[in-house]
């Protein structure tokens, strides 16, 4: 019985010849002139408005400014402008940042036991000068130097030593400590320079003292070949006059 609605609207179809389909719904497009060129006008600025005689009669302002007002400058000088403040934000990155290692060094400063963040930096770099300072200082004596040469060159040693206990011990914040480091470090090197041109000295006078010895054990025949020469040179002269 229930289906019987289903049953009639079939027959019903057949009779008015109306086969039965899905509904659905079709989507159209109808071409707008007039808005579509009042969008291309205002994104690009080209184009112009239509009708011509509507926005003269009532939107004549509108009408004259509409493409100089368009959207693609204000997109082209908002690209500019976000282009320009890379530089700005790379600049103020770095800044902050600079600043974030002033402050953690404020905070070591200010913290109820002291570190030395400045050494930690730096200690390696001092360390490693001093061992190659030392190494030369003992190369003194290979090279042919003296005992009170070699006995200067260590006070220097242990006076770069003196410093940098100084300024581990001295009450001053890490940045002006980080800076004795450094000065530290730049005068190990040099005097590390000066070294090696002495080194090389010492090694080239050994080499001439060596060059002079070798050349003074040579046996001196030179008056033992005088003597042969003026002897043969006799013979030849009592042999040309007959004696």
């Amino acid at each position: 019985m229930k289906r019987r609605p289903y049953i009639i609207i079939g027959i019903g179809a057949a009779l008015f010849g109306v086969a039965p389909k899905t509904l659905a719904q079709s989507v159209t497009y109808n071409h707008d002139d007039a808005k579509m060129n009042q969008i291309t006008v205002a994104e690009i600025g080209s184009g112009s408005l239509t009708p011509s005689l509507y926005y003269q009669l009532l939107h004549n302002s509108y009408q004259k400014s509409a493409a100089a007002k368009n959207k693609l400058g204000f997109r082209t000088a908002a690209g500019i402008n976000l282009y320009n403040q890379v530089d700005d934000a790379e600049a103020l990155d770095s800044a902050m940042t600079q600043r974030a290692r002033i402050e953690a060094l404020n905070v070591a400063d200010r913290s109820g036991v002291p570190l030395d963040v400045a050494w930690l930096a730096e200690g390696d770099k001092i360390n490693s000068a001093l061992e190659n300072f030392e190494r030369n200082i003992r190369r003194i004596a290979e090279a042919g130097g003296s005992g009170n040469g070699q006995e200067h060159w260590r006070e220097h040693y242990r006076l770069y030593l003196c410093a940098v206990k100084s300024v581990q011990d001295a009450y001053m914040p890490n940045a002006e400590r980080k800076k004795q480091y450094l000065r530290i470090h730049a005068d190990i090197l040099r005097k590390n320079e000066t070294l090696v041109r002495y080194l090389v000295r010492l090694a080239n006078s050994t080499k001439v003292a060596e060059l002079l010895d070798a050349s003074a054990t040579i046996e001196d025949r030179r008056a033992q070949i005088a003597i042969a020469a003026m002897n043969r040179w006799r013979e030849a002269g009592w042999r040309a006059t007959g004696d």
